[in-house]
């Protein structure tokens, strides 16, 4: 089991359509809760910033 320590508890407040979108790629990914999709998603937004910025400095 991993370890959970580093989790928190959130609220999200979505369109209809963002919550069938998230509810769709978790079952894609074999997630069972959306917290994992949103961790994935944000991860990777925050990498292609970080990317892009070090792309601007260049």
């Amino acid at each position: 089991m991993r370890d959970k320590k580093n989790l928190r508890r959130i609220s999200e407040v979505v369109t209809a359509q963002t919550n069938f979108n998230l509810d769709r790629l978790a079952a894609l990914r074999g997630y069972r809760d959306r917290g994992r999709i949103i961790d994935e998603l944000v991860r990777d937004k925050m990498l292609e910033l970080k990317r892009r910025k070090r792309h601007e400095h260049e």
